[in-house]
């Protein structure tokens, strides 16, 4: 189920594209702003490649305010990191591989279906709750300025 305004995250242990585990805790450490979780279906896409893209272009605004983005998929580690240097992303993704879609179940944004990540982002406070999320079905691209208007605004 997806977890709603007010409710705590599902807290997770993956490994970045640069094989580095990481935690929920992790990342809510250093992060005063909170974190921007982004889950996308698949590396290498056009919708996926555009919405990552501009999250990279607000990426140093996100940053100054604490804010730490991090994007979610189910493809391999090695996958993301060809494509995080192939499109110069400056923040961490998330390999959900194995055991395939655990976080985005989680998260209640899994596509049995499809095998991959719905388009669902949340906004997670430096406590770990939820304060915002949003839910698009896979061909359905996300406004990425809007999310960072949010991850910007004061809460």
């Amino acid at each position: 189920m997806t977890p709603s305004t007010g409710e705590r995250a599902p807290g997770f242990r993956a490994r970045n594209h640069h094989g580095e585990t990481v935690t929920l805790d992790d990342l809510l450490g250093p992060a005063e702003g909170g974190v921007l979780l982004v889950f996308y279906p698949w590396a290498f896409s056009g919708i996926c490649t555009s919405e990552l893209g501009a999250l990279r272009a607000g990426h140093a605004d996100l940053a100054a305010a604490g804010v730490r983005v991090v994007a979610v998929s189910c493809d391999a580690m090695f996958t993301l990191r060809a494509f995080a240097e192939a499109e110069d992303l400056p923040f961490d993704l998330l390999s959900d591989h194995w055991p395939h879609g655990a976080i985005a179940r989680e998260y209640g944004v899994f596509d049995d279906e499809a095998g991959c990540a719905l388009r669902g982002s949340f906004l997670v406070d430096r406590s770990g709750t939820v304060t915002w999320s949003v839910l698009h079905g896979i061909g359905e691209p996300r406004d990425i300025v809007e999310h960072v208007r949010t991850a910007l605004s004061p809460r």
